[in-house]
């Protein structure tokens, strides 16, 4: 099959711009290209939530093809998952080595390639998979050091490959329908952002144990230099980033261990002044014995304030200054296109974490095609968390210890740009 996009009759409709019924996106893109992606999957095993949720999300808009992967470290396990996933006799590789060089030669290799392994590996597969010519999808965070993301940024531009990480709660219908009423000025001049991310996973310090499973979290190498930024204070970051445009100016920081006896950082907290003075708190916890997922959002402006939380991702409450209080759900009154466009069922049911998921893998592959084809993504397929979210992540996990180990002193995030 040929790897041109097609034209589209309806191309400029309302439904190529994110008005389209549930299920339906991708516009003249999806229609234009005559097969589907062909993906290739690294990490996410046997009993590995994150990798059934990664496959889950490329299958739910039909999108991709997974034509192979490797979903261990171990080659014999490695070929018989290949063999489990139904993967063809030739495409069930044994090294992650093996099948980027094997598929390299293919007439119909693998275009996009899935990453879901440990923190510490993430870098390595996207240099490779870039070098291989291929698209980067990636679990969050893009690195472990800022070092690394500063070098794999560069690389995503210099390849021209699209690179989505999947900080997932951008996906989320009504995140991106908060993020569509600050860009439409609805809130008027932004003042303060409070997000907060808390988990209950770590409430009790274990000791360490190298056989049980995700035993590589508490190794700072594989990790990262602090578990708790990396693992959610990335999210409560991104998303802050995401809905409101502003990047974090400086930061006033304490990160640490509240738990005795703890191996890892399980708590972070600070004061944010983000970009037009705009005042700030976070807070990333896995230390709340008891809580769930906690991820809670409130940006307040001139005339408003959006309230979202993870514990009821479908309701936005809108609290305006003057009227009452105004409460958004999916596919319901006043919806904006880019939150429409994320809605994939009928009003009043449920949209759930897979969608979101499967969200950013739907918008990067408007991005995949419309670079095959030359051609300009739709705008509201273009907000998907990309390097450079991932670089602005890894300055701000630095800027938090850098301030937290000059006992909360004011540090201003570095903010390269290649």
């Amino acid at each position: 099959m040929s790897d041109t996009v097609g034209t589209d009759e309806t191309a400029g409709s309302g439904e190529s711009k994110g008005m389209s019924a549930p299920g339906q996106r991708g516009g003249q893109q999806q229609r234009g290209i005559q097969r589907k992606l062909r993906l290739a999957l690294v990490g996410g095993g046997p009993g590995s939530f994150i990798g059934g949720t990664h496959r889950m999300a490329a299958r739910m808009d039909d999108r991709y093809e997974t034509v192979c992967g490797i979903l261990s470290s171990d080659p014999a396990r490695a070929v018989e998952a290949g063999s489990a996933m139904g993967f063809a006799p030739d495409r069930r590789y044994d090294t992650f080595g093996t099948m980027l060089e094997s598929e390299r030669r293919r007439p119909d290799k693998a275009e996009v390639l899935a990453i879901m392994t440990p923190n510490d590996s993430h870098y390595a597969h996207a240099m490779a998979a870039l070098e291989a010519g291929m698209h980067v999808i990636c679990d969050k965070p893009m690195t472990t050091t800022l070092e690394e993301a500063k070098t794999l940024h560069r690389a995503v531009i210099a390849s021209g490959k699209v690179f989505c990480l999947t900080h997932n709660y951008t996906g989320y219908p009504l995140v991106r329908q908060s993020r569509a009423m600050i860009a439409a000025g609805t809130l008027g001049e932004l003042r303060m952002v409070q997000v907060e991310y808390v988990q209950g996973g770590r409430a009790v310090a274990r000791p360490l144990d190298a056989a049980a499973p995700r035993s590589w979290k508490y190794d700072p190498a594989r990790s990262g230099p602090s578990l708790v930024m990396g693992d959610i204070g990335t999210h409560a970051h991104n998303i802050l980033r995401y809905v409101t445009g502003l990047d974090v100016a400086r930061v006033s920081a304490k990160v640490g261990r509240v738990v005795p006896g703890q191996l890892v950082d399980d708590y972070a907290s600070a004061l944010l002044e983000l970009d037009n003075g705009v005042s700030g708190l976070f807070l990333a916890t896995q230390a709340a014995a008891g809580k769930e997922n906690g991820l809670h959002l409130r940006v307040c402006g001139a005339l408003g304030t959006l309230e979202w939380t993870h514990d009821d991702p479908n309701r936005l409450h809108f609290y305006t200054l003057d009227g009452p209080m105004q409460v958004y759900t999916p596919n319901g009154p006043g919806m904006l296109p880019l939150a429409a466009r994320a809605s994939r069922i009928v009003k009043g049911h449920p949209e759930g974490f897979p969608g979101a998921f499967a969200n950013l893998y739907t918008d990067a592959a408007d991005a995949i095609v419309a670079r095959m084809g030359g051609t300009e993504p739709d705008p509201l397929a273009s907000t998907f968390p990309t390097s450079l979210d991932g670089l602005r992540g890894l300055e701000f996990v630095q800027a938090v210890i850098d301030s937290s180990r000059a006992d909360g002193a004011w540090v201003v995030p570095e903010r390269y740009s290649s």
